[in-house]
């Protein structure tokens, strides 16, 4: 799973590099130059640059994972599936709101709704899941919480298909559609019924998924 991780640090020193080249040879609007470089010697003083480039990009050619995974951009409320370097899937996508919910009789303790960053595996597949709510679902809309499970469940929810990455964790479908590219849910991805589809067939049981 560091693959996934060292593939990014590479691709962002790569990045950084680029910059470092451009801005090195920038001169402040109000200064005069006393000598201008000729371009023999700008080429020369970006020789060692391009080949450090070369290296790195060999270098992050083979991290890539030779299998499909996944990539969720939270800020950006994006979903992507990638094989080696090509997009496959590019998904709108709703993540975490960041809301606080305090649990009722235990202090400070509270819930944080974020989707977790890092690196992960989908765990399992599901058709046709059925959500099991939580005690913060009650707690959210004024209701005792139910002891018995099946006062819980809730079919049709989730759309017709879940990916689960671990910790109560999915990504799954979802009734409001229209919240797409916002920060809303309690953790979970969500995604509409077509883009859900094709995630969960791209995707199998220990495809990583990589989320910031």
């Amino acid at each position: 799973m560091g693959r996934l991780l060292l593939a990014t640090s590479a691709g962002v020193l790569l990045l950084l590099l680029v910059v470092s080249a451009l801005t090195t040879k920038r001169i402040a609007p109000d200064e005069t130059p006393a000598v201008h470089p000729s371009p023999v010697q700008d080429k020369a003083s970006l020789r060692p640059l391009q080949d450090r480039y070369k290296v790195l990009s060999k270098q992050l050619s083979q991290l890539i994972p030779n299998q499909p995974y996944i990539l969720v951009d939270t800020a950006r409320n994006r979903l992507y599936v990638k094989h080696q370097e090509k997009v496959v899937l590019d998904a709108i996508a709703s993540t975490g709101s960041g809301i606080i919910l305090d649990k009722p009789g235990e202090g400070n303790n509270q819930w944080v709704f974020d989707t977790p960053r890092g690196e992960f595996l989908v765990k399992s597949k599901l058709t046709n899941p059925t959500w099991i709510k939580p005690d913060w679902a009650f707690i959210e809309e004024g209701l005792a919480v139910p002891q018995n499970t099946a006062d819980r469940a809730e079919p049709g929810v989730l759309g017709e298909y879940a990916l689960g990455f671990g910790k109560g964790y999915f990504i799954h479908g979802t009734l409001y559609t229209r919240l797409l590219g916002k920060n809303v849910t309690h953790g979970c991805i969500r995604l509409n019924d077509s883009d859900l589809k094709g995630v969960y067939t791209l995707a199998r049981v220990g495809t990583p998924i990589m989320i910031f």
